[in-house]
């Protein structure tokens, strides 16, 4: 199944991040705002792998409901 474009993420980056004016949004290809948009957001390529997420799952474990950790005594 094919994913609609996201018009509205794509229109509010190119004009409301980038500041573009409408014409210079329009004339950029598709390609062109993909690699604009990948200087800000990063590439992305999908999820983590499944060993990303036990390696970050043992850096930053879940602490039980009422057994708050905070940094601030």
């Amino acid at each position: 199944m094919q994913r609609a474009f996201p018009w509205d993420d794509a229109i509010g980056f190119g004009l409301g991040i980038m500041h573009l004016p409408p014409s210079a949004f329009w004339a950029m290809t598709p390609r062109e705002l993909a690699a604009a948009m990948s200087v800000v957001q990063g590439h992305r390529t999908g999820p983590p792998p499944r060993a990303a997420l036990r390696q970050m799952l043992s850096a930053f474990p879940d602490t039980p409901c009422g057994k708050r950790v905070s940094d601030h005594g």
